[in-house]
């Protein structure tokens, strides 16, 4: 049983790496561009259940930002391929800290720093390429990405969530590591 467990989880990762790369580019338009709904940050929340979450979500965005860049739909082009992936691979270890923090037994915490995080940084960096960087501007970038991401995190996270528990999915992917 000790060897299988690294097998596992580098399953997991993989698995969640392609369901994070697989959603984006099913949305793409919706997922890049100066305002957007990334409904694979629904994902997020995996983290909340399996530490696998945190690579997995990581290396799927740098893949979904990759992607996007070679097609042309990613307007922040190679920096979106770095802070993009901070910004997912540190929100995602957070949610995974937090785990244990639940209200009425959902992971409500460990869907916020996700909105939170990429709403600094990916918020900035989308400002900053805007032809006239003012802080207003900076604002309602920030603001966007916020909005968008509290739909796909808290909305899409938590529905996420709550089916993962009432169908017992949530115990197959959450092994002890």
């Amino acid at each position: 049983m000790k060897q299988q467990k690294p097998i596992i989880f580098l399953t997991l990762v993989g698995i969640i790496a392609g369901m994070y790369t697989a959603l984006t580019l099913c949305f793409a338009p919706l997922g890049f561009g100066l305002v957007q709904c990334r409904f694979s940050e629904a994902l997020t929340v995996l983290a909340a259940f399996t530490p696998a979450a945190v690579p997995g979500l990581t290396i799927g965005c740098v893949v979904s930002n990759l992607i996007g860049l070679s097609m042309g739909a990613n307007p922040a082009g190679a920096l979106d391929v770095l802070l993009g992936a901070v910004a997912t691979g540190v929100s995602a270890w957070l949610s995974w800290r937090w785990r244990d923090r639940r209200i009425k037994g959902l992971p409500v915490l460990s869907t916020l720093p996700p909105v939170l995080l990429n709403a600094v940084i990916i918020g900035a960096e989308l400002a900053c390429l805007s032809p006239v960087f003012s802080v207003k501007v900076l604002l309602v970038q920030m603001g966007l990405v916020f909005a968008g991401q509290a739909v796909a995190c808290i909305g899409g996270g938590l529905l996420l969530a709550k089916t993962l528990q009432m169908t017992g999915l949530e115990k197959r992917i959450s092994p002890s590591f």
